[in-house]
């Protein structure tokens, strides 16, 4: 009897060590994906398994026991570790290019005090002021001509006190306070600078400041030709009779011009008529604008 129990497990480790080495072959099968022609095999083992249960004195090991310890359950496949890092890496680069970029064009919008004195100096050379000579690079760099009446409300801005010449601390000042420390925000800000001059307080306060900011300092009053440059810049294309105001300028014997005077031309312009049918004589105007008056009317006759 003992002779029959251990053919019995003979047997049985037999067809169970059978039945792994098929089930191992088909899970291979399985994740190659080569299962179709499998039928017989999965008949083979149909059969086997019908024989190991009619093996009925055997209750060490019933065959779905078997089946669980041949055959796991299948896992779903993780990616690579390699190929995790990898999108994780690709993923982290993008983030952070476009946080770099972000933070960069962020720190260029807001105004550095450092910037703006780095750009002074690229004008300046070694000096504390620029001159001329740097001057003329600037308005280069910038598309703006010298004599351009932009340039005039940008030294407004900057209160500059001398022609030609920004000192250190006039450009710090102004430059701050237009929020520019590069060529390409200032070169941005010159159509705001132009609308300066659509708004007659800040018109009016840029033309008195052109008086003083265009005469020589050691003197009160501005000499005529640069009067006559100063006055075509400020009203050359407003005022319809500043041709012949020119012209009678520059027959005059009127060798410069006072800030009274000066400041009357600009009143004159917004508030008289084009044919001075509203100028009174006996008015409060100097008398360099009723000698205009009378030149010009007497002109008229001629």
């Amino acid at each position: 009897m003992h002779s029959d129990g251990a053919a019995v497990n003979f047997q049985l480790n037999s067809h169970l060590s059978t039945l792994a080495n098929i089930h191992k072959i088909y899970h291979t099968l399985n994740r190659l994906n080569l299962t179709e022609d499998v039928g017989q095999d999965d008949h083979q083992t149909g059969e086997r398994l019908s024989k190991i249960r009619r093996i009925g004195s055997l209750r060490s090991c019933s065959s779905s026991d078997c089946f669980s310890k041949v055959m796991p359950p299948r896992k779903k496949r993780r990616p690579a570790a390699g190929d995790d890092l990898s999108a994780k890496k690709s993923r982290h680069d993008g983030m952070y290019r476009k946080y770099d970029s972000t933070r960069i064009k962020a720190e260029e919008e807001v105004f550095s005090s450092k910037r703006c004195l780095e750009w002074f100096y690229e004008y300046a050379g070694t000096d504390d002021i620029v001159g001329p000579e740097g001057m003329e690079k600037f308005c280069e760099d910038i598309g703006v001509e010298p004599e351009n009446v932009v340039m005039l409300v940008l030294a407004w801005k900057l209160d500059a006190q001398n022609m030609g010449y920004f000192t250190l601390q006039e450009w710090l000042k102004g430059m701050t306070s237009l929020q520019c420390d590069t060529t390409e925000k200032l070169r941005n800000s010159l159509d705001y600078l132009r609308s300066l001059l659509n708004e007659p307080t800040n018109f009016k306060l840029i033309y008195r400041y052109a008086f003083d900011f265009a005469r020589e300092k050691d003197q009160r009053s501005l000499d005529i030709n640069t009067a006559k440059c100063m006055l075509g810049l400020l009203l050359g294309k407003t005022w319809s009779l500043f041709p012949v105001f020119h012209q009678f300028l520059e027959q005059s014997k009127y060798k410069v011009i006072n800030k009274d005077q000066w400041c009357n031309v600009l009143e004159f312009s917004r508030t008289i008529n084009l044919d001075l049918s509203n100028y009174d004589e006996d008015g409060a105007w100097p008398v360099l604008l009723d000698e205009f008056v009378e030149w010009y009317k007497g002109k008229q006759m001629t």
